[in-house]
């Protein structure tokens, strides 16, 4: 049934691999090169550039033919501009969960089903699904569910929580069953052994090597404001805005040998409270409110008036471990908007960052944190009758 795949191509081991396992898998092979970024950094060197010219090496090295797509004006627009409201609004965005939704398994994905007219995509992360490697166990008529891959340590299925489910039916993941360290291998035999040596690519990607502060003052004018104990609510420093501060981070404010940690921050007030202590209990959540809830499952878990709470997972950040949580429904006319209970609590959960769920070996999805408390006592106890008593 599939017998005509496009691979985008990054320039990386990962892809390249997964072009090199489909061609071994009798395959025709059409790699893609996407384009999502034109921005020089300050060196006046695209970052892109040397990932083009690795694209290009790699299909030259396999046989398969090339080409490009350019993204940058929907990447600009569905991604790049929410992350930047996103900072002015007080949160921390997470924008490789938003490029996926909206370029490489919506745009790309269309662009090779519908205009290429090729069969499936495939692409180099790190996931599994029911149907197989290269959809040898796909069936029309059943649904598709994204797992977590063999080489767990290296597990992106976080990064995919948020796309169409849809969008997974003919997505092969070729590197579903491989170790990282085995990939690096095979790239070697196949003579791809220079990707090898490349430094991989972490943090957010249009930023790069550029120091985060610097880069966001190019895009967000600074508005100072205070650094507010969150005991003493006393002043103990002054910022250059909110949008260049994330919860959890250490502040080095001068007078004050002891560490401050950001604890909150009020957009209204263009204040960050901060918390003295690493480990200090406003830092940490064990309770979530989270809305537009994307569920990858087969079932959305409360589809039905009567469901019940939702046993799972949870991680806010792809290389955090997983806990133990309840996932409720905040209303009975609303399956958007939910609360997650956490068994254990949690230090730094940001709003704007994405709660992702899981079962044993199963995605099951993930929504927009909105807001994150620590707090066992009466307000937590109102908080779930009130859901209890709305669901």
């Amino acid at each position: 049934m599939f017998k005509k795949v496009v691979v985008g191509i990054s320039g990386g081991v990962d892809s390249a691999v997964s072009a090199f396992l489909l061609k071994e898998n009798g395959f025709k092979v059409l790699g893609v090169f996407m384009k999502n970024w034109d921005e020089f950094d300050e060196m006046g060197k695209c970052s892109g550039e040397q990932d083009l010219l690795d694209a290009e090496y790699t299909c030259n090295k396999l046989g398969i033919e090339l080409r490009q797509v350019n993204y940058v004006k929907e990447y600009w627009n569905s991604v790049f501009t929410n992350f930047l409201e996103d900072y002015q609004m007080g949160l921390t965005p997470n924008p490789d969960i938003l490029c996926n939704k909206h370029i490489k398994f919506d745009l790309f994905y269309k662009h090779a089903l519908e205009r290429l007219q090729y069969d499936a995509i495939a692409t180099g992360h790190y996931a599994k699904t029911n149907f197989g490697p290269f959809l040898e166990n796909y069936k029309e008529n059943e649904d598709v569910r994204l797992l977590i891959p063999h080489d767990t340590f290296k597990d992106q299925t976080f990064f995919l929580s948020g796309i169409r489910r849809e969008s997974l039916r003919k997505t092969m993941f070729p590197l579903s069953n491989y170790l990282k360290s085995e990939i690096k291998e095979i790239a070697k035999k196949c003579g791809l052994e220079r990707l090898t040596q490349k430094k991989e690519s972490t943090g957010i990607c249009f930023v790069g090597n550029r120091d985060f502060k610097e880069f966001i003052k190019e895009y967000i004018a600074s508005k100072p404001g205070d650094f507010v104990d969150i005991d003493s609510n006393l002043v103990v420093g002054q910022h250059e805005g909110i949008h260049q501060w994330t919860v959890g981070q250490r502040c080095r404010l001068k007078s004050f040998r002891k560490p401050y940690y950001v604890a909150q921050k009020d957009v209204a007030t263009n204040t960050i409270y901060v918390a003295y202590g690493h480990e200090h209990p406003a830092l940490y959540a064990n309770q979530i409110f989270a809305t537009n809830v994307n569920w990858l499952c087969s079932e959305n878990p409360f589809e039905a008036v009567d469901a019940a709470p939702l046993r799972c997972r949870f991680r806010f950040q792809h290389t955090k471990p997983l806990v133990d949580c309840t996932v409720y429904r905040k209303s009975l006319n609303n399956d958007t908007d939910i609360m997650v209970i956490l068994d254990k609590p949690l230090r730094a959960v940001t709003p704007g960052q994405y709660a992702v769920f899981y079962s044993e070996s199963e995605c099951l999805g993930s929504a927009r944190i909105v807001e994150a408390i620590n707090d066992s006592g009466e307000r937590h106890v109102e908080n779930l009758k009130n859901i209890l008593e709305n669901s």
